[in-house]
């Protein structure tokens, strides 16, 4: 395992220790199942809101329980590591629940992020981390990119009849 994808467990005193040294900790979670530009983005400017930038990342079966059939596409090892190639990702660890309010409560970070497609009071743990003296950032996604659309663009391609056909 590389040294930036760490289980809660061992996490857990790393971010406690950024914490005490005055690190402004930020959160986001997602699926990042096949990562485009929009992901890239939305990453990188996550990071802009602190120094430390931790990603929640839905396990194989939790995305199995909040996607469409047949998703994961990608491991969540793979994509953890792929995650963990990206300069502005400090740290990355893998949660099974449908939502990552445990690892929020656990964490305790200053900033939580989430796409503006998300409205506030719809942000899992927000409540909890402005509670806390933090604060809740949405970021916009781009229109018109999503790992969803790819998916369905690439069945398409593969569906239609091709010239290789005949």
């Amino acid at each position: 395992m590389l040294p930036k994808i760490l289980n809660l467990k061992d996490l857990v005193p790393t971010i406690n220790s950024l914490h005490e040294s005055g690190k402004r900790v930020v959160f986001t979670n997602g699926c990042f199942d096949i990562l485009h530009v929009g992901h890239i983005r939305y990453l990188a400017t996550a990071k802009d809101h602190g120094d430390i930038l931790v990603v929640g990342l839905n396990s194989d079966e939790s995305v199995k329980r909040i996607k469409a059939k047949g998703r994961p596409i990608v491991s969540q090892d793979q994509r953890a590591e792929v995650l963990a190639a990206l300069w502005f990702v400090d740290y990355i660890t893998i949660f099974n629940e449908p939502d990552p309010l445990i690892l929020i409560q656990t964490l305790k970070p200053n900033v939580l992020v989430k796409g503006a497609d998300w409205p506030e009071e719809k942000i899992i743990g927000a409540d909890f981390v402005k509670a806390n003296g933090g604060r809740v950032v949405r970021i916009e996604v781009i229109p018109q990119i999503s790992t969803s659309r790819i998916i369905r663009r690439i069945v398409n391609r593969y569906q239609e009849p091709s010239s290789l056909d005949t």
